[in-house]
């Protein structure tokens, strides 16, 4: 979405608009058709994260004495849901979270038309595709969840957060990082594609910028709102300690490639993925 008139005009659609009208917002952006933040292709930082040991230590399905177990994963404002079938094709059964009920139909044509796509093969044939489930909800509500049956614990293994947080305004950081600490499993790992980072923090939103600072000061410290200066920069001598209950940032790095607009104007990649788990407790 690097088109500056195109910004604008989503800038402009949200400018006045309560946080409880954003749903509806998206909603009508669908219905017009104009949905910029569409890539039409999943995340390849998603896949190299996903495809290393180091920071997914865990397989996607779970052997025990009951048998095996597919692990969970959760793409918030998945969109028409790219990302939702790549988690699937590396295993684990899969959630598309939405508000709008315009972008899951969009996102059941894209499984539909594309989900036996090149793009979305099966990575371990041992391991098999996950099942994919496309939700209707509010992310910071527990309704969603708790229609997802008995055997569900409130957790997730993979939680994938790309443009979700950049669209949403910045009053709801507290909320965002606090549910991320009780959606992710024990041994779970959240994976943030951290964009825009290149914006000016003061140039408003949505997309609002994301540099690095955002989420080193939230989700370690979920829930907690914290101080921003008139320019809308992060007030560092007043963030405190990290919380008992944050999350610690295990791996931050530059994929091998992104979606086009991760890139500047001279090709140079200002995309960033940060990995989060639970701390180990002594």
């Amino acid at each position: 979405m690097a088109n500056t008139e195109a910004r604008e005009r989503l800038r402009q659609h949200f400018l006045n608009a309560q946080e409880s009208d954003h749903p509806i917002k998206w909603d009508e952006l669908y219905r017009e058709g104009f949905i910029p933040w569409d890539k039409g292709l999943p995340s390849a930082p998603l896949a190299e994260a996903l495809a290393r040991r180091d920071l997914i230590s865990e397989p996607p399905v779970a052997v025990s004495g009951s048998g095996k177990q597919r692990k969970r994963a959760l793409v918030p404002g998945c969109g028409k849901g790219y990302d939702v079938l790549l988690l699937a094709a590396f295993g684990y059964d899969t959630y598309g979270l939405e508000t709008s009920e315009l972008a899951l139909k969009g996102a059941r044509e894209t499984e539909e038309k594309h989900g036996g796509d090149e793009v979305y093969r099966v990575r371990n044939e041992e391991v098999g595709k996950g099942k994919v489930t496309w939700i209707t909800g509010d992310f910071f509500k527990d309704d969603w969840a708790k229609s997802l049956g008995e055997e569900f614990d409130g957790t997730f293994d993979v939680l994938f957060d790309y443009t979700f947080l950049s669209a949403l305004p910045p009053t709801l950081r507290a909320a965002w990082s606090l549910r991320y600490s009780q959606l992710l499993a024990p041994t779970g790992r959240l994976i943030c594609l951290e964009f825009p980072t290149y914006k000016p923090i003061n140039s408003g939103g949505p997309p609002w910028a994301l540099p690095p600072s955002v989420y080193m000061a939230h989700l370690p410290r979920p829930g907690k709102t914290l101080e921003y200066d008139d320019q809308g920069g992060i007030v560092d001598a007043k963030l405190g300690e990290p919380l008992s209950n944050g999350l610690v940032r295990i791996a931050h790095f530059q994929p091998q490639k992104t979606h086009a607009d991760g890139y500047d104007a001279d090709g140079n990649m200002t995309d960033w993925v940060g990995v989060w788990a639970h701390p180990i407790l002594e």
